[in-house]
């Protein structure tokens, strides 16, 4: 069946369909991984993304449903050069195809994934259409009939799914776990199995709570800290949510991540703007400016944090060497620091894995800043 990828400004790609029918409409963004293709689909911060993935194979090793990082697929659609129609891995329980026609996304094989990502690069992001039903015409026009990704709250689009301690240790834990030093509240903002993982590894006990919990019932569970989770949208539009967590500084340890770190940094006075076509991929270095330490990171966003508008009582302390953008900050007297990329996806080396102890060292110091 024939499939077509079509982009607001009249551009159009002509391929094969895999995975689900039907039409569906989302911001086309483009992902640089070699691997990690099951993690990116299943990544909540992907809700309302097509996503082109830029290595020319993809499907090679199948889907393990212990490698999901949600419940199910989140993306609005998924573009490949080649799909896999075999694979190869022994943990694997089914293909690609098969699993995402399950999962209600529509796929595209066949088409010019370079130029694809070149051309998002050039021009930017925009609105995309992705369907096996409509005309190249009728496509283009869905795609400038989307809504933007600017100014789109999809954090309530999506909902939380709070959990229970108990709850959580069943979801990702393996095998004998840490004995639990430090109870934390997470907020789930669009949260990954994996970010929980790396939670309970390092001796939290974890309880999610929903996007819009107050800092009222937050601070009446007691909790040793506060983690604040990716999800997928626009951070500006999140203005309660920003409420809540500036009642929480100063008064708990708190570490954020991806859009946890967006909300911060608004919640601290700064602000955030739309990047060109985003950060998406599992090689981005990033430098540690107190140590000038390097590490490659793995990333997912579109917007990024105003480095203009960071107030004087906030450190900006990680920089992304590859267009200068603000990785991270720390508050210079209060326990709360952030980071953009993802220190729990381990893309090759786990570089970025010290900042779960440095939010467990804060907690336990009571300083101001992450200790090292």
């Amino acid at each position: 069946m024939r499939a077509i990828f079509a982009l607001e400004d009249g551009s159009v790609f002509i391929g094969s369909h895999f995975g689900a029918t039907g039409t569906e409409v989302g911001e086309a963004c483009f992902n640089t991984s070699m691997t990690g293709y099951q993690e990116v689909l299943t990544d909540p911060s992907y809700s309302g993304q097509i996503v082109t993935m830029t290595y020319p194979l993809i499907g090679n090793y199948g889907i393990n449903p212990e490698d999901n990082e949600s419940a199910g697929a989140q993306v609005s659609g998924f573009v490949v050069a080649e799909l896999a129609k075999v694979h190869s891995n022994w943990r694997a329980t089914e293909a690609l195809g098969p699993w995402l026609e399950r999962q209600g996304v529509i796929g595209i094989e066949g088409v010019d994934t370079r130029k694809i990502a070149k051309h998002l690069r050039s021009a930017g992001a925009m609105r995309a259409c992705l369907t096996t039903e409509l005309t190249p015409e009728e496509a283009v026009e869905a795609a400038r009939k989307a809504p933007s990704m600017e100014g789109c709250n999809i954090v309530d689009k999506i909902g939380s799914h709070p959990m229970t301690p108990e709850e959580v240790d069943a979801l990702v834990t393996e095998g004998e776990m840490p004995p639990v030093e430090y109870d934390i509240v997470a907020f789930d903002f669009g949260i990954k199995y994996n970010i929980l993982r790396q939670l309970r590894e390092n001796g939290f006990r974890v309880t999610v709570v929903p996007a819009h919990t107050t800092a009222e019932e937050v601070l009446a569970m007691k909790p040793d800290g506060v983690f604040l989770s990716n999800g997928p949208g626009d951070p500006a539009t999140l203005t309660d949510i920003h409420r809540e967590v500036a009642a929480l500084i100063g008064k708990v340890p708190m570490f954020g991540i991806c859009l946890g770190h967006q909300i911060i940094s608004h919640a601290l006075g700064a602000k955030t703007f739309k990047l060109k076509f985003g950060h998406r991929g599992a090689n981005h270095p990033v430098k540690d400016l107190r140590t000038g330490k390097i590490s490659i990171t793995s990333q997912n966003h579109g917007f990024a944090v105003d480095p203009d508008t960071v107030p004087d009582d906030v450190e900006i302390t990680l920089m992304n060497l590859n267009d200068n953008t603000v990785e991270g900050i720390a508050h210079k007297t209060l326990p709360v620091f952030s980071v953009q990329y993802h220190p729990e996806a381990a893309p090759g080396p786990r570089d970025p894995q010290y900042l779960f102890r440095d939010f467990k060292e804060m907690i336990a110091s009571g300083k101001g800043k992450a200790a090292r």
